[in-house]
């Protein structure tokens, strides 16, 4: 809520005032100016991608070279546009791929380069399963708008398992006594002798 609207929103009558036609006309008041406050910032809120008009969008997209995949939802089509420029900015390094996956919510991405055992322009993109599931048009939409020419791209699916270690000490002592063999010999010698 903007400031306008909170200092609107806080407006109170002193206490004999608080009944009656006073209240009701400050409560109208109210709404008035808020509705008057809407119609002046609604075309400033047009040139904001995450808040405006659909039909905007779709103009503010093409301005920015983004288009909209089968089944894109609106709230991840904003996003794009909205981060259109950075993205774009971002886009040939390791950093800022992976920052391109964080600011549209895919998640923990690895990239790997120069990998033994593959040709040198193979890049493996490191993913973990729910998110090919979930954005499996997403990443190849990435990989295509932002990825470096001339590179192939693997997918390599990574799962997480929890493990759980517990850890403890144990506060025992180690004592060795030692036996002599001479010892158990001779009674072993007498014994047999004796059993004979």
């Amino acid at each position: 809520m903007t400031d306008f609207l909170t200092q609107l929103k806080s407006l109170k009558l002193p206490s004999w005032m608080d009944a009656g036609e006073p209240a009701k006309l400050l409560r109208a008041s109210v709404r008035f100016w808020s509705q008057v406050y809407e119609w002046v910032t609604w075309p400033l809120k047009q040139f904001d991608p995450l808040t405006c008009a659909e039909p905007l969008l779709n103009l503010l997209a093409w301005e920015r070279d983004i288009t909209r995949f089968n089944g894109e939802p609106l709230s991840l089509y904003r996003k794009r546009v909205n981060f259109a420029f950075i993205n774009a900015q971002d886009a040939g390094e390791v950093a800022g791929f992976i920052a391109i996956f964080s600011r549209l919510g895919i998640g923990y991405v690895e990239l790997l380069e120069r990998q033994d055992g593959l040709d040198w322009d193979v890049i493996v993109v490191r993913v973990t399963d729910s998110q090919v599931a979930d954005n499996s048009d997403l990443l190849l939409e990435i990989i295509r708008k932002y990825g470096r020419t001339c590179r192939r791209y693997q997918f390599e699916v990574i799962t997480s398992l929890p493990l759980h270690i517990n850890i403890g000490w144990y506060q025992g002592e180690y004592i060795c006594y030692p036996a002599s063999l001479g010892d158990i010999n001779t009674e072993l010698s007498a014994t047999y002798s004796a059993s004979l």
